[in-house]
């Protein structure tokens, strides 16, 4: 009965900034248009090392679980060896023996993510929001944490600024996916759902030039 009454306040709340999520959509094509023509000639020069450190894409592709619960392939550049995941698990700890030597520099500054404008572009994904899950870890949401799937998944927010170090946080457990399950996966989800409590525009902006600023400047 409460799991009700919590999708009902965040449905209502929704419902009230409907203006805003209009303007958020306006924004995020503006913006991911803008920077992907701006950005080409480096998504080049990007491509063309990664070509030439390993065999594979440019680019790596995976399904994750967007609005509603609707899946989607997001986009990122390839900064790992081919067919990583039939190697390892599907979470990326420390100095993993899968990533590419060029892939540790694109984690590094968050440039792999760069190619999540393409998800923008097309409306699979915002600017900011919950950042999307694979699917076999939305499974285990409870009622309560489902709730992150009612407004589009994001580039960036609360939980991407809080945890982007997360790689050598898991590295340095003995059991990295119970640690990410039990520990880091619960805390997310709990800024994920603050910040769709308190979203609004003005907010978004902030977020942005906050994770710009931890990103290269911290």
């Amino acid at each position: 009965m409460q799991s009700r009454k919590l999708y009902q306040n965040i449905e209502n709340k929704l419902e009230a900034k409907k203006g805003q999520i209009i303007l958020k959509r306006i924004f995020d094509f503006t913006c991911s248009l803008i920077g992907l023509i701006i950005l080409s000639p480096f998504f080049l020069i990007i491509a063309i090392v990664i070509k030439v450190d390993s065999k594979g894409p440019v680019f790596f592709k995976q399904k994750r679980i967007g609005k509603n619960g609707n899946p989607f392939e997001i986009y990122k550049f390839r900064t790992m060896v081919v067919d990583a995941e039939s190697l390892g698990k599907q979470i990326t700890v420390g100095e993993d023996p899968r990533i590419t030597r060029v892939g540790s520099f694109l984690r590094k500054y968050k440039l792999d993510e760069f190619p999540q404008l393409i998800n923008v572009l097309i409306g699979d994904m915002s600017l900011v929001g919950p950042r999307p899950e694979v699917p076999r870890y939305v499974e285990i949401y409870n009622d309560v944490q489902r709730k992150v799937l009612l407004v589009k998944p994001g580039i960036t927010d609360y939980a991407s600024i809080e945890f982007r170090n997360e790689n050598d946080i898991l590295g340095k457990s003995n059991n990295p996916e119970e640690e990410y399950i039990k520990t880091i996966m619960p805390t997310k989800l709990d800024l994920n759902l603050k910040y769709i409590d308190e979203m609004s525009f003005s907010h978004d902006i902030k977020l942005i030039f906050k994770t710009i600023g931890r990103v290269f400047f911290e």
